[in-house]
């Protein structure tokens, strides 16, 4: 069967389903108002052998007020456990899901990529997608096989805040966000409005159609395009989730997607020194 690397189809998937014996499927439905929700929906049913992923406890570390963002990444230590918990290897394909168009799936599948590990992929369209299909479910939790996997954490894929103050002028800066939200204007989630100064606004859910599809490639590397300049893009959201929507968008469609502010803004703003515009 062939490895995926960005997005997978439900059929795709249903055929991995029967014919690959490494697969791990998590299942990344949240709700930022009621954290249990997303649980709650896993124990009452999921795709066959799905492990759930909760963004909090197991795709983020502890807030540390006044320093983090809402969902700091997790300690590497902690993230390292989590892949030999969830029995995965260096040939494992990964493929992540969630109900709100891939904004949580792409979380796990940055970190996944963060980690080193190679085959991770959305499923396009999420779970919605997948019971639309036709496609089987249970409520039956798997039993894993733990795994000794060191992973291999890719750095370079990150960039914080010290960065941007000393080389934000050498970056585009992408804020994911919607575009109100990106103008200070209906802030209902951070104590503070607006964006980091010189950013450009890019909605993660302009990377999908009426259906919640992903846009086909060249649809995506044409709306990104509109963004070119000689810079590398750093790609930023409210608290370093819906970011990584665009840098999986931007994968997809074969784009060099630059780097991920973690932090992002719910961490910007935790420094009175650090300049905002609205």
């Amino acid at each position: 069967m062939p490895a995926y690397q960005t997005l997978i189809t439900a059929a795709q998937l249903r055929l991995l389903l029967d014919n690959n014996d490494n697969l791990l499927i998590a299942d990344c439905r949240t709700n930022l108002i009621d954290p249990d929700q997303g649980s709650k929906a896993y124990l009452e049913s999921h795709i066959p052998g799905a492990v759930y992923l909760h963004l909090d406890q197991d795709l983020s570390s502890e807030i540390i007020p006044g320093q983090t963002g809402r969902h700091p990444l997790p300690e590497q230590s902690s993230f390292t456990a989590l892949i030999q918990r969830l029995g995965i290897n260096e040939n494992t394909q990964i493929v992540v899901y969630d109900s709100n168009s891939g904004a949580f799936a792409a979380r796990a599948w940055w970190l996944f990529r963060w980690a080193g590990l190679a085959n991770v992929a959305v499923l396009d369209g999420g779970w919605q997608n997948w019971v639309l299909a036709v496609q089987p479910t249970n409520r039956s939790i798997p039993m894993l096989t733990p795994s000794d996997f060191e992973p291999s954490y890719q750095d370079q894929m990150i960039v914080s805040a010290d960065e941007i103050l000393s080389q934000g002028s050498n970056w585009t800066l992408l804020d994911a966000r919607a575009a109100d939200r990106f103008a200070g204007q209906n802030e209902t989630l951070d104590p503070k409005a607006g964006h980091i100064p010189g950013a450009l606004n890019a909605p993660f859910s302009e990377n999908l159609d009426e259906q919640g599809m992903f846009l086909p490639g060249q649809d995506i590397a044409a709306r990104f395009t509109s963004f070119a300049n000689d810079k590398p893009k750093v790609n930023y959201c409210g608290s370093g989730v819906t970011a990584c929507h665009n840098i999986l968008a931007m994968t997809h469609a074969g784009l060099d997607a630059g780097r991920l502010y973690p932090g992002s803004w719910s961490e910007w703003i935790t420094d009175d020194g650090r300049n905002i515009e609205t």
